[in-house]
């Protein structure tokens, strides 16, 4: 999506929608979780931090929507498969289906196991940690997304969690080893991100977007990437997205892709061939065969947040409910319909209210992205976390989106640097066929100043017309590109900076909110 779009569409959204609005429409929300709360709830005995915790959850969600959403569809909106509309309409959808289908029916109370719930015995406490782990977690997204910067929402609860729980029982509570896996996930995500999607890209690039005959490469390598595309997302989706509704192993899930990609190979192999015969010769025309799907990619990707990180605004809002109804501490508990409606339906408020502006930073920010390159990216989201989920390695798909980002940004930084042999292989190709051109146009001419013409003759004339023609248009493309090598295309250094600062100091941010969150309703409840 180039500048000029975003800004048509901010405008016309501020005139529709504007910033109060907004707000209204997020209050109101919160309202309703409140009220609602209130009235089914409202005959149980220390039913307060039930009603302030859905009221907190359901702020958490709206910033889970806000923030984190953005990384599932912003590379298809910067590239312009889908409308900034369409996608947010397409988001918002499959968010809510991921939630409500898969998104399970009990969750830890405490996420990823990071504290030890058994040395915090009063209940009550227990409910003010998770009360205050939700809350900050909360805060610290929505001071995120006004600055731009789509950090990890699972990182921000965890940071919470971890917070409050030292508040309430000291340092022995948290599980420093999980917690290392954690600071390493800051390193492992966005690295094996980078690469996968670097990797996509370079692939593309030397097996279609520098190959003379770019529609012949099409022909042959966009159906396999496709299929492959329909493998990893299968496969992702079934290990990760709907593992509450199936429980399968790695073999089976990929098994089950593969027979999905073959099914894909075999269709998208007949568009494909039918498609090229209507393009043009260069990168522009084959970035088209990538929209269809980068949509289904967004699709799939949203339905799978929605399946994962709704725990994240749910987690410690079940866990409230369960202290409350049950007057004790679980480490697991089951999910009540309304409290996943909370998360559900928050997602997608601060979706449609406050997404584009994360979406617009993933998606043109940080570097610009055509449909290969996004393609690239949703690529390296999906594989990503299926080589980490066997390697049992810790990732964040916030970070690793955001890492594919910077993946393919770099690539094209590190091409250009290399860009002088390919402006000599080009300016040498150009300067060829510039030569065979001339010939052939002088070649035309003896031809057409005979005055004895056979019917060869004539025929000999057409051939020419025609080589002549698919000559020029190599040579317009070719000087296209020694025009398109020279502009160096770079990685927003200002951006990656302030994604990167973000990111390393959410849990210790979101760690010292909920430590005084927590502190500050002791204090309430003490002295009250």
């Amino acid at each position: 999506m180039d500048i000029k779009t975003i800004n048509r569409f901010e405008k016309a959204q501020a005139k529709t929608l504007p910033a109060f609005a907004k707000l209204s429409l997020a209050l109101l929300f919160i309202v309703v979780v409140f009220l609602w709360a209130y009235a089914s709830h409202g005959n149980l005995p220390n039913n307060t931090f039930l009603i302030i915790g859905a009221v907190f959850g359901a702020y958490m969600a709206m910033n889970i929507g806000a923030n984190d959403v953005a990384n599932n569809v912003g590379p298809a909106v910067g590239s312009k498969a889908m409308t900034l509309t369409s996608a947010i309409f397409v988001a918002a959808i499959f968010e809510a289906l991921g939630s409500f289908i898969a998104g399970g029916d009990v969750v830890k109370t405490i996420k990823d196991g990071i504290i030890n719930p058994a040395l915090i015995s009063n209940p009550e406490i227990f409910i003010w940690a998770m009360t205050a782990a939700l809350l900050s977690g909360a805060l610290w997204l929505n001071f995120a997304t006004s600055i731009g910067a789509p950090v990890s929402t699972t990182h921000s609860i965890v940071g919470g969690v971890m917070g409050a729980g030292i508040a309430a029982a000291g340092f022995s509570i948290v599980d420093w080893g999980t917690m290392g896996k954690i600071v390493a996930s800051w390193i492992i995500s966005p690295l094996l991100g980078a690469i996968v999607a670097a990797a996509f890209l370079y692939f593309i690039k030397r097996q279609i977007i520098y190959k003379e005959n770019v529609i012949e490469a099409s022909n042959k390598f966009v159906p396999i990437l496709i299929a492959f595309m329909a493998w990893s997302f299968t496969t992702y989706l079934v290990l990760k997205g709907l593992k509450s509704i199936i429980d399968v192993n790695f073999i089976t899930s990929s098994l089950i892709g593969l027979v999905v990609s073959i099914l894909v190979y075999v269709f998208v192999k007949k568009i494909v061939s039918k498609s090229s015969l209507k393009l043009a010769n260069d990168r522009k025309s084959v970035n088209t065969l990538f929209n269809i799907p980068l949509i289904f990619a967004a699709a799939l990707l949203s339905f799978a947040h929605g399946a994962n990180d709704v725990a994240n605004a749910i987690g410690p809002l079940a866990a409230i409910n369960d202290a409350i109804m049950n007057s004790e501490i679980s480490g697991k508990v089951a999910i009540p319909f309304w409290v996943m409606a909370v998360g559900a339906f928050g997602i997608v408020v601060g979706l449609v209210l406050y997404g584009p502006k994360l979406i617009k930073t993933v998606g043109s920010e940080i570097t610009e992205l055509d449909q290969i390159r996004a393609y690239s990216v949703a690529m390296a989201a999906a594989v990503t976390v299926i080589i980490a989920s066997q390697l049992g390695l810790p990732v964040s798909s916030t970070h690793i989106a955001i890492g594919g980002v910077f993946g393919v940004g770099f690539l094209r930084e590190y091409l250009d640097l290399n860009e002088k042999r390919f402006l000599q292989e080009t300016r040498k190709k150009f300067k060829r066929h510039k030569r065979e051109l001339d010939f052939m146009q002088d070649e035309l001419d003896r031809l057409e100043s005979i005055k004895d013409k056979s019917k060869a003759h004539y025929m000999k004339i057409v051939e020419l017309y025609k080589k002549i023609d698919e000559r020029e248009d190599l040579v317009k493309q070719e000087r296209k590109d020694v025009k398109d090598a020279k502009s160096t295309k770079y990685v927003k250094r200002d951006a990656v900076k302030k994604i990167v600062a973000a990111w390393i100091i959410t849990v210790p941010a979101a760690a010292i909110l909920a430590a005084a969150i927590f502190f500050m309703i002791k204090g309430i409840m003490v002295t009250a």
